[in-house]
């Protein structure tokens, strides 16, 4: 059982939510099943009416954290809205794959330049997730059951009047962080890096000896961006890049060029 729970609210499409994967990959890694991450889906839009003002969010945030982004997805035939990616995710809960389906769809929004907002695009975006059932993830995407699961999630994005926020929606990214009989609300500025290690160490949870090297981590998450690398494995500066690229001489890992950088995979 988790030591930790963690609340997590995004959206598969949110450019801050991928300018925090580095963060987040850390926690998987360092704290393993000590931290249990909840995802909620909190609706980045019902409808896309603004490709612009999203295009400049997604270049702010590539800007910010060295996450490679292609901004163009929303300037060429944005999504009309991204909502169907968030049912996509709280349908693939049903099979607790939410979290690498999650992340699919986010490498579809932010390099691979897909709409992902339709039955169809959804099904081939996760097609290759190891250990979805493909079938059962249809038909529970176009079920009432999971609409409603996403309904209760924008409520619980949504806090009451008394709590903090006066009843606004909560920004995204942000996490709440559970454990040792405390809570502590994290991130939900944007530009900021949300200190999310330290309030996972403060709420009890208790780290791994030692981080993995760059391989390893490539080979576990077998499509990870240099940023990523470098936090997981605590690797600032240089030393992330000139790792991958020296296993990428040796045949080992393989850089994918996307636009602002690189995702890297075993060869």
């Amino acid at each position: 059982m988790a030591r930790v729970d963690v609340l997590y609210f995004t959206d598969p499409a949110d450019p801050w939510s991928w300018a925090a994967e580095p963060a987040v990959r850390r926690i998987e890694v360092e704290f393993g099943d000590e931290v249990g991450i909840t995802y909620v889906m909190a609706g980045l839009a019902r409808q896309v009416t603004d490709g612009a003002a999203l295009a400049r969010r997604t270049m702010d945030a590539a800007a910010a954290s060295g996450m490679p982004a292609d901004a163009r997805v929303w300037l060429d035939r944005p999504p009309a809205s991204t909502y169907p990616a968030c049912l996509a995710v709280k349908a693939a809960a049903e099979q607790a794959l939410d979290g690498p389906v999650l992340r699919a769809l986010r490498e579809g929004f932010m390099v691979d330049r897909r709409r992902q907002d339709n039955a169809d695009a959804l099904l081939a975006a996760v097609r290759h997730v190891p250990g979805l059932d493909l079938g059962r993830f249809e038909v529970d995407l176009r079920s009432n059951a999971i609409l409603e699961a996403f309904g209760a999630d924008l409520d619980r994005a949504r806090p009451g009047p008394g709590d903090a926020g006066g009843g606004r929606t909560r920004p995204l990214p942000s996490w709440l962080v559970r454990g040792g009989g405390r809570e502590q609300a994290v991130g939900g500025g944007e530009g900021d890096v949300p200190p999310l290690r330290e309030a996972v160490l403060a709420a009890g949870a208790v780290p791994r000896d030692g981080l993995p090297g760059a391989e390893e981590v490539v080979r576990r998450f077998r499509r990870i961006a240099t940023a990523e690398v470098a936090a997981v494995c605590d690797l600032p500066g240089p030393r992330a890049p000139a790792q991958l690229w020296e296993l990428a001489l040796q045949w080992r890992v393989r850089p994918e060029r996307v636009l602002g950088g690189e995702l890297w995979a075993p060869a």
